[in-house]
Formats: C-alpha cells, sequence, structure tokens
C-alpha cells in the first residue's frame, strides 16, 4: 500500500513561523535526515513504544525516516510536515508506506485537533526548539490532547549553537516538564544524549530526551 497524498491545509506556500532555513537547504537536510535510522536517532526511547499496531503523529517530520519505520512496523502513521519540500520528498521517497501527510504546525496543530483524533504515539523530534515561549505555552496543551489514554509523548530538546538562517530558541528542560505537568502529564523519561547526526556532533549540540503520560 502507498503513501496518501498532501493534504495541503490552510498553511500552503505560507512561511509558517519555525520554519525558516528548511525550504532554501532542503536538499542538504534530506540527505543529512535520510543518512541517520530510526534506531540510531531513537535508542533511548524505543523501550516506551507499542509493540503492537498503534496510532502515531509524527510532528515536524521532514523527509519522513520515522514515519517510515513505524509504518514499517505495521502501525497508522499520520506525518505532519509544514515545509513542502520536505513533505513532497518524504512522500517520494517513502511512498512505498502507508503514511498519510497533512500540512500543518504547531503551535496550534489546527488541522490535526480539528479532526478529534486520539494518538498513541506522539513524536515531536527536534521541534519543539523552533517556538518561542509563548508559543509553547499554547502548543502543549495541544499536543497533549492528542494523546490517547495509555499512549506517549516523545520530545526532543536541541542545545547548543544554532545555524543563524534558522529560527531556534534554547529552551530548558525544567520549563517543558512543567508545561507538561501543567497539562497532567508526567514525565517518564529524562535523559540527556549525543546528537545522533556528525555535524551537529562536532558543533557541540546535544540533546534532551522527554516522554511523557498521562498522570494517574
Amino acid at each position: 500500500m502507498r503513501a496518501t497524498g498532501s493534504h495541503l491545509g490552510e498553511n500552503a506556500h505560507v512561511m509558517v513561523p519555525g520554519t525558516e532555513g528548511y525550504a532554501e537547504h532542503a536538499e542538504e537536510l534530506i540527505e543529512r535526515f535520510e543518512a541517520v535510522s530510526f534506531s540510531a536517532k531513537h535508542e533511548a526511547v524505543v523501550h516506551l513504544l507499542p509493540s503492537v499496531p498503534s496510532a502515531v503523529l509524527d510532528v515536524g517530520a521532514g523527509s519522513g525516516v520515522d514515519a517510515a519505520w513505524f509504518a514499517s512496523q505495521g502501525h497508522r502513521v499520520v506525518a505532519v510536515e509544514p515545509t513542502d519540500s520536505l513533505r513532497l520528498a518524504g512522500i517520494r521517497l517513502h511512498g512505498a508506506h502507508p503514511i498519510e501527510w497533512i500540512d500543518d504546525s504547531l503551535p496550534d496543530l489546527a488541522c490535526i485537533c480539528a479532526r478529534g483524533q486520539k494518538f498513541d504515539v506522539v513524536m515531536l523530534t527536534a521541534v519543539w526548539m523552533h517556538l518561542d515561549a509563548q508559543e509553547r505555552r499554547r502548543a502543549m496543551p495541544r499536543v497533549a490532547s492528542l494523546l490517547a489514554p495509555g499512549g506517549v509523548i516523545v520530545m526532543s530538546l536541541r542545545h547548543g549553537p544554532a545555524p543563524s538562517e534558522r529560527r531556534i530558541f534554547q529552551v530548558s528542560d525544567e520549563e517543558t516538564v512543567d508545561l507538561a505537568s501543567g497539562c497532567s502529564l508526567k514525565t517518564v523519561l529524562s535523559l540527556r544524549t549525543a546528537s545522533a547526526q556528525a555535524a551537529n556532533r562536532r558543533a557541540g549540540v546535544t540533546w534532551t530526551r522527554l516522554a511523557f503520560r498521562w498522570a494517574t
């Protein structure tokens, strides 16, 4: 079964805050994204992911490496990517997988939230740092509203120098945990790791891997 087509939503052809620099450097970034496997990137969180077919939302899916891995494991995957060149590359490169691609973006995820669907896994890999403080406060309740009972939200926070052409903010672990707690989410993982991308490691970039579940 091949991937479904791209849903061009209200963000089509509009520069979404946080996506600056991605379209302009898409070719180089896609090569870097595709060079890093899911297992290399997410080794720290694999044990938290469901082993049975589940509903997965990948927010900021890029060229679709993670979405394709989830689909290959039998999961039902919705991939959100606001940058046209990355989303279309994902459809092209991973078209053999049944991924539904959606043009939507943080902080509101308006298209996804309007569907009323809940997900067992919500992935936010290397996206949270593109939101400013006000946008992060607005985004967390939206993300939490998409989580199914028993599900898990997996996030990565970037630390270190940032390319000048991109909109990147330094985000603390403590702030993110506090925002999640305010949405009745409990922290089940907080781990500092090296970057999976060689260029980022050379630049001194590190990541915090966070995971949240509903508090009981």
